[in-house]
């Protein structure tokens, strides 16, 4: 599957600081650590419906890593997934009645083009779970080989119990790991499973649904295998980041984890890394509340990418937060302030600037504290002018590499 294209960014003068990043699993801020190539594998869309900003914030958090490592000397393998055949794609397919692929294949050409918009830079791989099914049966193969999967109703599910690294990244209680089963598309009320948090591996074929052969019959993938199937088959064990939004963390990231572990695999991700959620009026912005405000409705009113990317990223990626008008605004008048400062001739020294953005980002990507600074910057700029004429350019510069606002 094609991904989006993005211009490379610009070169920088040295190099940036190594980040470190909040591991979920850790609990705390620790050194991402890679090694010369840094992997990182994040959890894409279901094209079911438009991208809304709350995709947007979390792919520009990953955007920004993905900014930061390069800075700081590494080359970047990132992969990203597309589950283009899941329960809420059918189901929309069949209230619209448009094929699903159709469907799919409509809203993941809306998310390239809504990420191309925001500058975010491809992965290099973009993989629809349709085209991963080889993989992915076999990796529940190896599942069931290891003798951690039993059958209800012809379904294939996997038993939490194999893994007795189960529950170490997201570290919830049982009732909580059901309640969040339950609001986040599993099964835990079906009868016959031996534990309620057990995840589906492969539906067996029904009615009027598409389907694959398989060594356990006809049927689809469930979700949380497809993940572990595509980042181990494209970035190997012990991969660097395993990303996502925070409502990710159970049952997703744990299940996709256990299935790797169950295998033999340990770690799958050496870090797990989530960002917050987005609202919209106080409460969470999803589509089953239907309170979205989508990229595609501000890229037809004519809002300028820059401005909507600088909203974004002036609260931190961990923080729940909410989008309003009054946040866009202010956007719009920072991007003037920056842009009447970039046009100036002269301006105060930026390298100072820029080490101060980049030891900000390498601080688990703490971009209120970066925009901060370039506020600072700027409005020296406007108060006083300055001496150095490449100022102006070198801050346009960095602004676009590390933080994906291109000013042109």
């Amino acid at each position: 599957m094609r991904a989006w294209t993005a211009p490379e960014p610009p070169q920088l003068p040295g190099r940036g600081r190594p980040v470190r990043l909040y591991d979920t699993a850790a609990g705390q801020v620790r050194p991402a650590a890679p090694g010369p190539r840094a992997r990182m594998y994040i959890c894409g869309v279901t094209p079911y419906d438009a991208t809304h900003l709350g995709h947007a914030a979390t792919y520009l958090a990953f955007d920004l890593l993905n900014r930061a490592w390069r800075d700081s000397g590494h080359e970047v393998r990132y992969i990203q997934n597309v589950t283009d055949i899941d329960e809420p794609l059918l189901e929309r397919a069949e209230q619209t009645g448009i094929e699903w692929t159709d469907l799919a294949g409509r809203q993941t050409d809306q998310f390239r083009e809504d990420m191309a918009w925001l500058g975010v830079l491809p992965p290099d791989e973009f993989v629809g779970a349709t085209e991963a099914i080889p993989l992915i049966v076999d990796l529940v193969e190896q599942v069931r080989d290891a003798g951690a999967t039993y059958e209800v109703g012809g379904d294939l599910y996997f038993s939490v119990e194999a893994d007795p690294q189960f529950g170490s990244i997201s570290k919830l209680d049982h009732q909580t790991m059901i309640a969040l089963s339950r609001e986040r598309g599993g099964d835990p009320d079906r009868v016959g499973k031996k534990n309620p948090v057990d995840s589906v591996l492969w539906w067996r074929e029904r009615p009027g649904e598409p389907s694959w052969q398989s060594p356990f019959g006809p049927g689809r993938p469930g979700w949380h295998i497809e993940c572990a199937a595509i980042a181990m088959h494209y970035l190997g064990d012990a991969f660097d980041v395993q990303g996502g939004g925070s409502d990710l963390i159970f049952p997703h990231h744990e299940m996709s984890s256990s299935h790797a572990h169950v295998t033999g695999r340990w770690p799958f991700a050496r870090s797990y890394v989530h960002a917050g959620m987005l609202g919209l009026d106080g409460e969470k912005m999803s589509k089953s509340l239907g309170n979205l405000e989508f990229v595609s409705r501000l890229r037809a009113e004519g809002r300028d990418a820059a401005a909507v990317r600088i909203a974004l990223l002036s609260d931190h990626y961990r923080a729940d937060r909410d989008w309003t008008a009054a946040m866009l605004a202010a956007a719009d008048d920072r991007l003037a302030r920056w842009r009447a400062a970039i046009a100036a001739p002269v301006g105060p020294d930026a390298s100072r600037l820029l080490a101060e953005v980049r030891s900000h980002l390498a601080d688990d990507l703490d971009t209120p504290r970066a925009l901060s600074a370039v506020d600072r910057w700027a409005e020296q700029t406007r108060l006083a002018g300055g001496t150095d004429p490449t100022a102006p350019a070198l801050v346009r510069d960095f602004l676009d590499a590390l933080l994906g606002i291109a000013l042109p």
